[in-house]
This record gives structure tokens, C-alpha cells and sequence, in this order.
């Protein structure tokens, strides 16, 4: 049941999806792996919407070069582990929020753990290698899993929801990671605020969400396109849930 502090705090959307919906947002439970460009964005719009559980995964700490595009920090931030000053921030814009920060590095080994008991995984990582990691325990577990990546000005999101559509290794053959990439702190915004939406309908049922396509955003041309993405039933990754058709 939603408190009349609730009521009050979220009246400005309970117009969109309801009472139930926002009860739904209260009992959810999303995994947000990477609290960076992405992550700050995806963080600060699910804690301010109401999700009841947020997981924040990262190892790393703040560094002057994060400044321009992760907005969770600022300068008394530097040299201090991102998941704990994320979560007392998110903590103090919603206290009705329960945050768990977690100050660990995604391998094999325990990504199995970080996302266990968690409706959706939000994939706000840096790197291809570990994206890889957390698309496949995702798929094991039957994760909804909704990923996005940036570059410059230019970014991606897509729905991935094992046994209904194509993941990641459906798509990404070769991908090399590149170190210190250009990112324009708005490319973050857009991305990850996609992302927040994408996640929010997911758990409301508000909308249709953007299952079985990619959107990409370029930002020099100031336009977004929609592309079908066809799974693969020979993904060494996800073709097995398609064997059973």
C-alpha cells in the first residue's frame, strides 16, 4: 500500500499508470550493473520514480575525467567508491528507496549472484567483454535484460527478454573494447533516461516497450531509428530456448 507521503511524492504520475502501477514500482526489484554515464542517469530517474529495490554494481572510484557526463558526482566525490556515494544520494532524494550497494567487479564467477532475486537487469556498462558476461547470465536465469551503450554522440538501447526476442551474442560477433572512448555527457543522458523509461514501462505496463529492436540515437544528426533485431537459433548463448518451438 502506498503511504499519503507516497501519494503525495508520486502524484504527478500516478495519473499514467495508477495506484497499481505505482505499487508495482514499490515491489519491484532492478539490478543496475555500472554506475557511471548510464548508470547515474538510470539511477536518479528509477530511485526518483519509486522503484523499491535498487542493486547499484561497481568497483571503480570517481576520477576527474567521469565529472563531464556522470552526474551522480561532483568534486568532493573524487577518490571515493562510486556504489556508496550513489547510493547516499539516492538515498537522500528518496528515502522510501531502499538502495544496496555493491562494491564488486561482474565475472563469471559471481555474476550469477548479483543478479539474482531482481525483476530486470539494467546493463550500464563500459566494456563489451563484461556486457557478454551479464547478457549470458541473464539468459541462463531468464532476465529481462535492457541494455545500452554509448560512443561520442551517438548510442543504442535494446529490450532483451530471453526466449522472446535476440540477445546480445545474437548480434555482437568481434567487438574489441577500446580504452578512454569520446562520450558527450548528453549522449548519457539520452541513453540512460531511454533506458529508465524502457525499465518503467517493463514493470507498469504502461506503453509498448521497445522489444525485438534496437534504437540507435545519433546525436550529429539529431535522429533516432528503429532497426528489427532477428535472433539467432544458433546463438551458442540463447539458441537453446528456441529449440522447444
Amino acid at each position: 500500500m502506498l503511504t499519503d507521503e507516497e501519494k503525495s511524492r508520486y502524484s504527478r504520475q500516478l495519473s499514467l499508470f495508477g495506484v497499481e502501477g505505482q505499487e508495482n514500482l514499490k515491489k519491484a526489484s532492478v539490478s543496475i550493473m555500472g554506475v557511471g554515464g548510464l548508470g547515474s542517469v538510470v539511477s536518479l530517474y528509477l530511485a526518483a520514480v519509486g522503484v523499491g529495490h535498487i542493486r547499484l554494481v561497481d568497483r571503480d572510484i570517481v576520477s576527474l575525467p567521469d565529472l563531464n557526463r556522470q552526474i551522480l558526482y561532483n568534486m568532493d566525490d573524487l577518490g571515493h567508491k562510486k556504489v556508496y556515494r550513489a547510493a547516499e544520494k539516492l538515498m537522500r532524494m528518496n528515502p522510501n528507496v531502499e538502495i544496496e550497494p555493491l562494491d564488486v567487479s561482474i565475472t563469471e564467477e559471481n555474476v550469477d549472484g548479483l543478479i539474482d532475486g531482481v525483476d530486470i537487469v539494467v546493463d550500464c556498462l563500459d566494456n563489451w567483454a563484461t556486457r557478454l558476461i551479464l547478457n549470458k547470465a541473464c539468459v541462463k536465469h531468464q532476465k529481462i535484460l535492457v541494455h545500452g551503450g554509448i560512443q561520442g554522440l551517438s548510442g543504442q538501447v535494446m529490450v532483451i527478454i530471453p526466449g522472446k526476442t535476440a540477445c546480445l551474442n545474437c548480434i555482437i560477433r568481434g567487438v574489441r573494447d577500446e580504452e578512454g572512448i569520446a562520450v558527450l555527457g548528453t549522449t548519457a543522458s539520452i541513453i540512460g533516461s531511454i533506458q529508465a523509461t524502457e525499465t518503467i514501462k517493463l514493470i507498469t505496463g504502461i506503453g509498448k516497450p521497445a522489444i525485438g529492436k534496437i534504437i540507435y540515437y545519433d546525436g550529429y544528426s539529431m535522429e533516432f531509428e528503429h532497426l528489427e533485431v532477428l535472433r539467432s537459433p544458433n546463438c551458442e548463448v540463447c539458441g537453446s530456448l528456441w529449440r522447444h518451438e
